[in-house]
């Protein structure tokens, strides 16, 4: 059982954080580039939430969803 959890462990640390350490050294040696690649990042994020924001625009002026208090029957 030990086993597993070291697998989950050495999973995350030595591969699923490899870009965050990566980032990491990137910092220490060019602050320019690890901050270039922190902007590129937001930018993709600001350009997917106005997306999302002109979708769910597009479905309300539609008015494709129910907005009814008993819509969900769990209510």
């Amino acid at each position: 059982m030990k086993d597993f959890f070291y697998a989950i462990q050495d999973l995350f640390v030595n591969v699923l954080f490899a870009p965050f350490d990566a980032l990491r050294a990137l910092e220490l040696d060019n602050w320019w580039g690890a901050n270039t690649i922190s902007w590129i990042f937001l930018i993709i994020l600001c350009v997917a939430i106005v997306y999302w924001m002109k979708q769910l625009k597009i479905f309300n002026d539609n008015n494709e969803e129910d907005k009814t208090v008993s819509s969900h029957s769990f209510l």
